[in-house]
């Protein structure tokens, strides 16, 4: 069961929309038009990696529904960050 939770428990921006599916396995959506560059890859990572502070053993799936370009999909998946596009 996939729920909303508040990202501000997890230290993140408070518009940031993040979902619960475990007790230890996140969704971080990002829902827009414009591509996701490398530069919104390092800003997902800082969020990841303030959810694995709090979480151990999070695991963490970016999903979107904007184009990834091909870097950041590398530099993501090799963070250990799965993308799924919507």
């Amino acid at each position: 069961m996939i729920k909303q939770i508040d990202p501000k428990l997890y230290g993140l921006p408070p518009r940031t929309v993040l979902m619960k599916q475990d007790s230890d396995e996140f969704v971080l959506l990002i829902n827009r038009k414009s591509r996701i560059i490398m530069k919104d890859a390092l800003t997902i990572l800082k969020k990841v990696e303030k959810i694995k502070g709090k979480v151990l053993n999070a695991s963490v799936v970016l999903e979107t529904s904007a184009p990834v370009c091909s870097k950041s999909i590398k530099f993501l998946e090799e963070k250990g960050i799965e993308i799924i596009s919507v």
